[in-house]
């Protein structure tokens, strides 16, 4: 019932896309939330080799925009602590969309404040990323796309909202 919902979710996207809600310029603005899959849930196929450093994040709708149904699933490239408790973090992402067969890459770059980061972070007490889709990396429903994904982390609630923009 949940992967005939959330393919029905891509679906739409696509065809809000594909009719023209957009922005100036051509872009779909999009928003939602995310959260770590709960691997009793399992939500999330098993990672694609590589992408497996962190659980996926389940990628939910939000805001009455356009959102991403699928799983994101990450690889991290660089890390950096800071002795003032700011940790930062660079990588590729690879998402699939709740359909099975659409995709696209990302490259991020992470950054966040911790209540220590010695010897890894812990007690995030805010963090923010931005996510450039990787040109030519869309198949599927996602073929030729190209924007950005931006994340806020909700420390509290370990939600993380995300907004951005989609051009095909």
């Amino acid at each position: 019932m949940r992967r005939t919902i959330l393919l029905m979710a891509t679906m739409a996207l696509t065809l809000l896309v594909a009719s023209g809600v957009a922005l100036a310029g051509g872009a779909t603005q999009i928003s939602g939330d995310a959260f770590f899959d709960d691997p009793a849930v399992g939500e999330c196929a098993p990672p694609p080799e590589r992408f497996s450093d962190y659980p996926p994040l389940v990628m939910t709708g939000g805001d009455n925009m356009p959102h991403l149904e699928g799983c994101l699933y990450t690889h991290i490239v660089t890390k950096e602590n800071s002795p003032s408790g700011t940790y930062r973090e660079t990588g590729t992402e690879f998402f699939v969309a709740s359909d099975g067969v659409s995709t696209f890459t990302t490259t991020y770059r992470f950054e966040g404040k911790y209540e220590d980061v010695d010897p890894v972070p812990i007690g995030e007490i805010f963090g923010r990323c931005q996510h450039p889709i990787v040109e030519g990396s869309g198949r599927g429903v996602f073929e030729g796309v190209s924007g950005r994904l931006d994340f806020k982390d909700d420390v509290v609630t370990g939600e993380y909202f995300y907004r951005g923009h989609l051009r095909y």
